[in-house]
C-alpha cells in the first residue's frame, strides 16, 4: 500500500501512510474535462466553487487542488495575468471560507509566490519547478510541492510519445528534481512526485505507468498520480470523458495497490468509497483517517 511517510505542507504534516485524495478544481474555460464550469467568460463562479469545493471537503477530500492553466495536449498557456486572475480570488475565497488543504497546480513563480502569501499549503507543478525562479519560490516559501513527469509543454508533448525506456526515464527525470529541489533548500519532507500519466505519453505508456508504480518510488517520496477522467480510459472503452468512471476506478485501485499515496480526482466521493473498500479488505483499516497534524 502507500509509503509510510509524513507530506510535511506549509501550515501541518499529513500522514500519507493510507491513501489521501485530492479533488479537483479548475478555474479555467478550456479544461478537457470540466472547463468552464468554475470559470467562463472571464469571470469566477464563486458561489459554485464553494459550493463543489464545500462538497468535496463533505465527501472526505484532503486536499483540493486549484489550477488556472489547462495543460490538456494541444493547449496554450494563459498569460501570467490571466492565470493569477484566476487562481488567485479562488484560493482567497477557499481560505477565507473553508477549513482544509489547499493547493494550486501552476508552474509560475509569480504564482506559487501570491499563493504562498495567501496561505496554499501545496504546489502541483506539471513542469517539476523548471520554469524561472519556480525552484526558488518554493523553497522561499514552507509549501509542499509536488514534481511531475513531462516531456515538453502541454501544447507540444503529444508529438513524441516513444521512449527507449519509459520507467527508467521517469525515475530519473524525477530523482534530477529531487536532487535540484534539496540543493535549493527543499526538504525530502516537502516533496511529491508524480510519474505523469497522460502527459507525452501514449495509451501503451499510460498503462506500463500503472503496472510499474511500484517501481517508481523513491526513498521514501510518496506518489501521487492523476488518471481521472482521462483520454487512455477513453481510447480503451470507447467512452466519452462523461462516462469514465469505472475505467478511472478501476486504474485508481490498481495505483493504490502499487503504494500511490495521493490520488487526484474529479470524482471525489466514488474514489474515496474505493480507497475505502480496498484498505477494509486489507484490514489496514476502518475508516480514512485525516490525520493532519499541526
Amino acid at each position: 500500500m502507500s509509503v509510510r511517510h509524513n507530506l510535511q505542507l506549509a501550515h501541518c504534516s499529513l500522514n500519507v501512510t493510507h491513501p489521501q485524495v485530492m479533488g479537483i478544481l479548475n478555474i479555467t474555460p478550456d479544461s478537457f474535462s470540466d472547463g468552464g464550469e468554475l470559470f467562463q467568460s472571464g469571470k469566477l463562479h464563486r458561489d459554485k466553487l464553494l459550493r463543489t469545493a464545500q462538497r468535496f471537503v463533505h465527501e472526505g477530500a484532503t486536499i483540493l487542488d486549484i489550477g488556472g492553466e489547462s495543460t490538456r495536449p494541444g493547449a496554450h498557456p494563459p498569460s501570467l495575468q490571466e492565470e493569477m486572475d484566476r487562481v488567485l480570488p479562488a484560493l482567497s475565497l477557499l481560505r477565507s471560507e473553508l477549513e482544509c488543504l489547499l493547493s494550486v497546480d501552476s508552474s509560475s513563480a509569480a504564482v506559487i509566490r501570491a499563493a504562498a502569501d495567501l496561505g496554499a499549503d501545496m504546489v502541483n507543478d506539471v513542469r517539476a519547478l523548471r520554469q524561472p525562479h519556480a525552484l526558488e519560490a518554493v523553497s522561499r516559501s514552507k509549501m509542499a510541492v509536488c514534481l511531475m513527469h513531462m516531456r515538453g509543454e502541454p501544447r507540444t508533448m503529444q508529438g513524441d510519445v516513444h521512449y527507449t525506456q519509459l520507467i527508467p526515464e521517469i525515475r530519473h527525470f524525477l530523482m534530477q528534481r529531487i536532487d535540484a529541489c534539496v540543493q535549493a533548500g527543499i526538504s525530502r519532507d516537502r516533496i511529491l512526485i508524480d510519474p505523469g500519466f497522460g502527459f507525452g505519453k501514449g495509451v501503451s505508456e499510460n498503462l506500463q505507468i500503472v503496472q510499474h508504480l511500484d517501481e517508481l518510488s523513491i526513498e521514501g517520496i510518496p506518489l501521487m498520480i492523476g488518471i481521472s477522467r482521462k483520454s487512455t480510459i477513453g481510447n480503451i472503452l470507447g467512452h466519452p470523458v462523461t462516462k469514465r468512471l469505472a475505467g478511472t476506478l478501476a486504474l485508481s485501485v490498481l495505483a493504490v495497490l502499487k503504494g500511490v499515496a495521493i490520488l487526484r480526482t474529479h470524482d471525489v466521493q466514488e474514489t474515496i468509497d474505493a480507497v475505502k473498500m480496498i484498505t477494509a479488505t486489507l484490514s489496514l483499516q476502518k475508516e480514512t483517517p485525516r490525520l493532519c497534524a499541526q
